[in-house]
């Protein structure tokens, strides 16, 4: 067990963060990947510490699909993304990567343990039959991680921020929670009895890959592949807010197990979809985003009498009330109507700075996750803070938030300053001009705002 723990820990072999595999064989190899089009024998693996982390390396793909989906979009004359909520979907990606580095993977370790003392049956790890194996349990069971995701009060609190945008598109596919791997390993356990855990490990990436490309209306159906797999006009349901969309087409890669278990909806032609909470947030935070729906939890535990109906409010689903079906009853649920999407409009100057800034905070995390485990715990924490405050401020600077260009400056001040007394060590040269000439640029910023309101306000003798 110990043993097995160290290697989990261990340095992660052939995981350079956004890689691009410039051979042409890898190139498709790796697309293959985001289609759970792979060969078994090329993806077998003898240890855990041997499975790549598919999905750091998988963010040139990702980049490039959400591209061509945009411009396929613009092509068509349709609305392409949102600079705002896209960026605030690619953050939570971000912080889920970062939350990664955290966690090292522990959330694993109890599978691993099972396995290595519990397992009732020796699959070789290397064999077909076992890999297939695999891939059918791990969509079962994500199938029931899903479901319960959206059925348990405390687990949606966390899933949630899954569905937060109002839109819908590739992006949406890396919104996710800090600690959704932790909700959903339980569930995974079962297959520890007789699943390796290297093949587990790779078949739950391969899972979460096939989900990203699904998140988008540029591809209207498959034709008669709908009947077996999860298609973007099946997950174009299960992201609806309205009604009859809530709580339907739970499945990872398959459908069928929404048509075994009778939480199937077919996508109405000509319906128009309305995409985000039941209540939506109007924020673009993603710290917030993540944690806010935790507070409603808790009020609705304090507003419950009893400790029979305390407890329902978290174990059972979110529309519960007591004397209510697990799920709450149909007439208690709000039926969303269409609604204007929150947008908040800011300067084409000011959009570009925080996309700049965004970058830089992306090639900071690939820093980060190149050299993490060679870090000192400190400057691992202190470089996690930088990365999780600049996600946070440029999420309120999307939401025009009161004076947060002050804030923006403070922080790009305290970056300069760390990164001159490296305090904040980061392998990128103009790091500390960028954030010193930012400092600068909003100094000038706020002399003219102050100019203006001089100039506005009216004389007194």
């Amino acid at each position: 067990m110990i043993q097995s723990y160290k290697d989990w820990l261990s340095v992660e072999k052939n995981n350079v963060t956004l890689q691009w595999e410039s051979q042409t064989p890898k190139w498709i190899f790796g697309l293959g990947k985001m289609f759970y089009i792979v060969d078994p024998e090329l993806t077998m693996y003898a240890k855990p510490d041997d499975v790549p982390l598919m999905f750091r390396q998988s963010w040139p793909y990702f980049i490039t699909f959400i591209f061509l989906e945009n411009l396929i979009l613009f092509l068509q004359r349709k609305p392409t993304a949102r600079i705002n909520d896209g960026i605030t979907s690619l953050a939570h990606g971000l912080l889920q990567e970062v939350g990664r580095l955290v966690f090292r993977g522990s959330e694993s370790v109890l599978y691993i343990w099972i396995y290595d003392n519990l397992r009732f049956c020796d699959l070789p790890w290397n064999s077909v039959s076992t890999w297939y194996l695999a891939a059918i349990g791990v969509d079962f069971c994500y199938y029931w991680v899903h479901r319960a995701s959206h059925e348990v009060h405390i687990l949606w609190a966390q899933h949630q921020v899954h569905h937060s945008s109002e839109d819908f598109n590739l992006t949406v596919g890396l919104r996710q929670s800090v600690v959704q791997n932790w909700c959903g390993f339980v569930f995974y356990l079962p297959l520890a009895l007789f699943i390796p855990p290297s093949i587990f490990l790779t078949h739950q990436q391969f899972n979460l890959l096939y989900q990203f490309w699904i998140h988008t209306e540029t591809i209207k159906t498959l034709g008669p592949l709908e009947w077996l797999l999860n298609t973007p006009k099946h997950h174009r349901v299960h992201h609806g807010s309205t009604l009859r969309c809530l709580d339907k087409n739970y499945g990872g890669t398959l459908i069928v197990w929404d048509r075994i278990f009778g939480t199937f909806a077919e996508e109405k032609e000509k319906e128009e979809m309305i995409y985000g909470l039941v209540l939506n947030q109007p924020s673009y935070n993603p710290l917030y985003l993540q944690v806010f729906y935790n507070v409603h939890v808790l009020n609705k535990w304090k507003a419950m009498d009893g400790w029979a109906n305390k407890i329902s409010a978290i174990v059972k689903g979110p529309s519960w009330l007591p004397g209510k079906p697990w799920t709450g009853a149909e007439e208690d649920k709000i039926n969303v109507q269409s609604r204007k999407k929150y947008d908040v409009r800011l300067p084409t100057w000011c959009n570009i700075y925080l996309v700049l800034h965004f970058i830089v905070i992306v090639i900071s995390f690939q820093d980060l996750a190149e050299r993490h485990v060679a870090m000192s715990t400190v400057s691992f924490w202190v470089f996690v803070t930088y990365i999780v405050v600049s996600l946070t401020v440029i999420g309120m600077m999307f939401d025009n938030g009161p004076n947060v260009f002050v804030l923006e400056m403070l922080r790009c001040a305290v970056l300069s300053s760390m990164i001159q007394r490296n305090a904040l060590y980061i392998n990128v040269p103009f790091l500390k001009w960028f954030f010193l000439c930012s400092v600068l640029f909003w100094i000038i910023h706020c002399l003219k705002v102050l100019q203006a309101k001089l100039k506005t306000k009216p004389f007194r003798d």
